[in-house]
């Protein structure tokens, strides 16, 4: 029989779940993971039990969150592939908050994105939005962050925008490059997520963080502080994402797909909310500019080699 009083992270040794799993752990306690990736290395080796989510016997999901007193959640998934699906990522996270009620969980705190919404037509929005409203209506008080783009060690985003920098002798943005990110910094996200694990109030919040860029602005900031401030030129978007389509190709990688590049230029990853992250990206990306965009970062690679651990 599990003993009570721990926490359950989901997807704690990917990115937002491990900064979440260390702030718990800092604050003294109990944790567990639900993981798809029950044979990648355990960062916190015996700190933390694993987990698989076993979505296919809700009872035995049951079992594992029995005792659980908060759910964290940032399971998803960024685009559609043959091995996984927005669709999957729904029917499963209603699975996950169906068994989190039966297994007496007294609070979830679950990680969105801004401007999520049902009439959305881009799977990813509409996907978050749909999985909102089961979590209103699932009855488990709750809270929702809604973040932009992360960014941190593990972070994929700035990540290769730095690497393209160092490796093209331009940049191309889609159309003008106007819209506008708000980049919060993992670990900012990681403790607005445990903070609210200690509250009962429900609550939905955009988790942005203190800078606003649009892409262009963006594109030459990261340049500019690991010393590749590229000329930045406009391409028609479906140019753009065939270059991506590309480069991604050659890397065994989906670099950017066409719901991301909608996604962007809709302006969905900007809000009017005040900041809740403190850390600059711009900070943040001076400390780490020797070595920010050396190397690629796979999202393919993540998700289907498991077993290897997850570095930044």
């Amino acid at each position: 029989m599990l003993n009570d009083g721990f926490d359950v992270v989901t997807g704690g040794f990917g990115f937002s779940g491990r900064y979440i799993i260390q702030r718990l752990l800092a604050s003294g306690h109990r944790v567990r993971t639900l993981t798809n990736s029950i044979n990648r290395p355990n960062p916190f080796e015996r700190q933390v039990e694993a987990f698989p989510y076993h979505f296919d016997d809700v009872d035995q999901l049951v079992g594992t969150l029995r005792g659980a007193r908060v759910l964290y959640n940032t399971y998803w998934v960024r685009f559609d592939h043959a091995d996984f699906s927005h669709a999957a990522g729904i029917e499963n996270s209603y699975k996950l908050f169906t068994a989190a009620k039966q297994a007496g969980v007294t609070r979830i705190v679950h990680i969105s994105i801004t401007n999520s919404s049902e009439s959305s037509p881009l799977p990813y929005f509409k996907g978050k939005a749909l999985i909102e409203r089961n979590l209103l209506e699932s009855g488990v008080p709750y809270a929702i962050l809604r973040p932009a783009v992360l960014f941190g060690d593990e972070g994929i985003l700035i990540n290769n925008i730095a690497w393209i920098l160092r490796h093209f002798p331009v940049f191309g943005v889609f159309g003008d490059g106007s819209y506008r990110l708000q980049p919060i910094y993992v670990d900012d996200l990681a403790r607005a997520a445990v903070e609210q694990g200690q509250l009962t109030e429900n609550l939905i919040i955009d988790t942005i963080g203190p800078e606003t860029f649009t892409y262009r602005e963006l594109v030459h900031a990261i340049g500019a502080i690991i010393g590749h401030d590229r000329p930045v030129v406009s391409i028609p978007p479906t140019f753009g994402y065939w270059i991506g389509w590309l480069i991604g190709k050659a890397l065994g990688d989906v670099l950017i797909t066409r719901d991301e590049i909608k996604g962007l230029m809709q302006n969905l990853l900007w809000t009017s909310s005040l900041p809740v992250g403190t850390t600059h990206l711009t900070a943040w990306a001076s400390q780490h500019a020797s070595t920010l965009g050396l190397h690629y970062q796979s999202e393919l690679q993540r998700r289907l080699h498991r077993d290897a651990p997850y570095l930044g």
